[in-house]
C-alpha cells in the first residue's frame, strides 16, 4: 500500500487485485472510520492488516483493530507492528 493512498484508493486497489468487498462491507468500513475517528491512513492500514490476518472481511475485528490502534496512538507501520506483536495479534 502506498503511504499517500486514500481509503477509497486502497479499496479500489483491493478490487483490482480481485478482493471484492460488498457494498455493505464498504459502508461498514466507512462507518468504522467515522465511529473511531480514524484517519484515512490508519483505516487503510487496519484494513490491510485485518485482511492479512483473517483472509476475509470481519467487521468486528476491523473496528476492534481500529480502536486498539487509535488508543495506542501509532504513527507508523513499525509502531503498528509493535502494538500487534505486544497484543499477540501479529
Amino acid at each position: 500500500m502506498k503511504s499517500h493512498q486514500s481509503l477509497a484508493e486502497f479499496l479500489e486497489h483491493l478490487w483490482d487485485c480481485g478482493f471484492k468487498l460488498t457494498d455493505e462491507q464498504v459502508r461498514f468500513i466507512y462507518f468504522a472510520k467515522k465511529y473511531t475517528n480514524s484517519s484515512e491512513w490508519l483505516s487503510s492500514i487496519a484494513l490491510e492488516m485485518m485482511l492479512k490476518l483473517q483472509f476475509n472481511f470481519d467487521g468486528s475485528f476491523y473496528i476492534s483493530l481500529l480502536e486498539l490502534l487509535n488508543e495506542s496512538g501509532v504513527r507508523s507501520r513499525k509502531e503498528i507492528e509493535r502494538v500487534l506483536q505486544e497484543k499477540g495479534i501479529h
